[in-house]
């Protein structure tokens, strides 16, 4: 086995703070460049869930350049990635693909000497180079490492204009799509908007809230008190940076639904939602989200992803599925 250190590679550690900048430099080139893995994004997450795990902030250096930021947890015999699968939609360490090899080489040898039998990586793209190289890499070392699918995140490319886009759902949605909204549209005075006004933020928030627990049982009980304290710290924090956006639809002055979407390296991620129950009839839960794919067409986005889940309405809207993948590493009794 060649050892990272004769290819080159070694690894410091770091913090939040030292790393940042060279983080935000990094990401843009990596192999997942995805707002999950931006550092304001992880140190939010980490500073609601740590939980009793140790911050381990690795940097891979290659000569005098950073190739590699690895933002992991350990929490007795098990190492993750910062982040968890039920708020991170895509995961992965932060390294251009022509230094995976060699950066995560890199970490295992830092690693190796730590009191540690598990190594789990949740939310890991299908097209990631991470997977196949940590297969590898774990095999040379006597490890195993299982890979599967854990779940799918729909997505599609947009084309210049929303007819066209319409033109690219079958026959069924798309007639479906213009039925509904031309319902809509006869229902009253309709409004769609983002919400903005550093003012009314708060107040924008709490109405999201409200609208996301009352449109389901499930998002009602995963919307507990701490993970309303991380969603608003995270929305606040994106909205001011320009990367989120908090989009609602009113009907006759009433919000009906809303929608928290990221706008980041040209694409729109639809993150979460919520509707009022009593506008069902009127699908204002669906017709938001369509607006948002119109609106990221007027803003030239180049694709729009639905995120984890294969709810119906994805693909009613043209969403394709792209696997996402938890690989665990074992090596056995430290």
């Amino acid at each position: 086995m060649i050892t990272s250190q004769k290819l080159g590679y070694r690894v410091e550690e770091g913090t939040f703070d030292s790393a940042r900048d060279t983080w935000q430099a990094l990401l843009p080139l990596s192999a997942t460049n995805t707002v999950f893995l931006t550092p304001g994004w992880q140190q939010v997450w980490w500073s609601h869930f740590r939980d009793q795990r140790d911050l381990m902030l690795l940097t891979v250096h290659h000569g005098d350049a950073v190739v590699g930021i690895a933002p992991m947890t350990r929490d007795r015999a098990k190492i993750s990635l910062v982040g968890s699968k039920d708020v991170c939609d895509y995961l992965d360490f932060v390294v251009p693909e022509a230094h995976t090899s060699g950066a995560l080489s890199a970490i295992f040898d830092h690693l190796d000497p730590l009191e540690w039998s598990t190594m789990v990586l949740h939310s890991l793209p299908g097209e990631s180079p991470t997977l196949p190289a940590l297969q590898r890499l774990a095999e040379e070392r006597g490890y195993t490492a299982a890979v599967e699918q854990e779940d799918v995140c729909p997505r599609m490319d947009l084309p210049g204009d929303w007819e066209t886009y319409l033109g690219t759902l079958g026959k069924k949605d798309r007639h479906e799509l213009r039925r509904k909204l031309r319902r809509l549209e006869g229902a009253g005075e309709v409004r769609y908007y983002a919400a903005g006004d550093p003012a009314s933020l708060d107040r924008d928030m709490t109405d999201f809230f409200r609208l996301h627990r009352m449109s389901m049982h499930d998002k009602a009980a995963f919307m507990d008190a701490p993970m309303e304290a991380f969603f608003r710290d995270m929305m606040a924090s994106h909205i001011g940076e320009g990367t989120g956006r908090l989009l609602l639809l009113e009907v006759d002055g009433q919000r009906a639904a809303a929608i928290f979407c990221f706008d980041y390296s040209g694409k729109r991620l639809l993150y979460n939602s919520g509707y009022d129950p009593q506008f069902a009839s009127l699908s204002v839960g669906l017709l938001l989200k369509a607006h948002a794919i119109r609106d990221a067409i007027e803003c030239g986005m180049s694709q729009y992803d639905f995120l984890r889940g294969n709810e119906p309405y994805k693909y009613d809207l043209g969403g394709i599925d792209h696997p996402i993948y938890r690989c665990v590493v074992q090596r056995g009794e430290a």
